[in-house]
């Protein structure tokens, strides 16, 4: 059975931990593209139009006899209007709010999406595909120690010890202003994604790294494919903490 070694917060080894089976989990792209894109599917916010949109409108048709096309035209005015097939007419087909955006996963198969997710992090050569920057030896497994963390410049420490540290800084280097409306509608900024730090429960680095650029704390129980593998790229950098690769066994089976 594969081990990995633990680290203290100097980010010197105090031993090693056997890792469960479910790092030897195969790399299944497909799955986890399927198992995110239904997550993202799945908190879309239905929207649509007004139901008389493009109707309310002086429009009349000058009949026939002008030689014109006899479409419905603006009051006092030659512009079409009301009609589809006009420019600046209605649309034919707008979107519906009862149209059923959500998209479904086969249990098994999310699940599979999860296990090869979380396998993917031990693998170096994908996680250094999706453009994180580290030093440290994969998968990354830390002492239970900093999960009672409180303080974000002691999360700092250990990250820099892990040798980790220059993934945050990518991340926050990598801020940048969107192009588009999005700009306007409270999305001014998109933000590269970090470290992942994975915890036995809920504990006081939850807190003390939320404010670290692109750094996400999870539960082991709360863990899914999308936080795994942003984007539907798996291989994220993640550090385990020595319990939550011990809660891992037998998980998500």
């Amino acid at each position: 059975m594969a081990t990995a070694n633990i680290i203290d917060l100097s980010g010197n080894i105090k031993g090693n931990v056997e890792l469960p089976e479910i790092f030897n989990e195969t790399y299944r792209p497909d799955l986890i593209k399927r198992a995110v894109v239904a997550a993202q599917a799945n908190r879309l916010q239905p929207y649509g139009t007004k139901l008389y949109a493009g109707m309310e409108t002086s429009a009349v048709s000058w009949g026939s006899g002008r030689g014109a096309a006899q479409v419905p035209r603006i009051v006092n005015g030659s512009r079409a209007a009301r009609v589809p097939q006009a420019v600046g007419g209605r649309r034919a087909h707008p979107p519906k709010v009862e149209a059923d955006r959500t998209e479904k996963v086969n249990k098994k198969e999310r699940l599979m999406a999860i296990r090869s997710a979380i396998a993917s992090t031990a693998n170096a050569d994908l996680v250094k595909g999706r453009g994180h920057k580290f030093e440290a030896q994969l998968p990354l497994v830390a002492d239970n120690a900093l999960e009672s963390i409180e303080k974000t410049k002691d999360v700092i420490t250990f990250l820099q010890a892990a040798g980790v540290y220059d993934d945050v800084l990518r991340a926050k280097e990598g801020r940048n202003i969107r192009a588009g409306r999005g700009k306007l509608r409270g999305r001014r900024y998109r933000n590269k994604k970090s470290i992942l730090i994975v915890a036995s429960g809920d504990a006081a680095v939850f807190r003390s790294a939320r404010n670290l650029a692109g750094v996400d704390v999870v539960s082991v129980s709360s863990l899914n494919a999308e936080i795994l593998a942003p984007g539907t790229h798996a291989g994220r950098l993640t550090v385990w903490t020595e319990s939550a690769i011990a809660d891992l066994e037998g998980m998500f089976q």
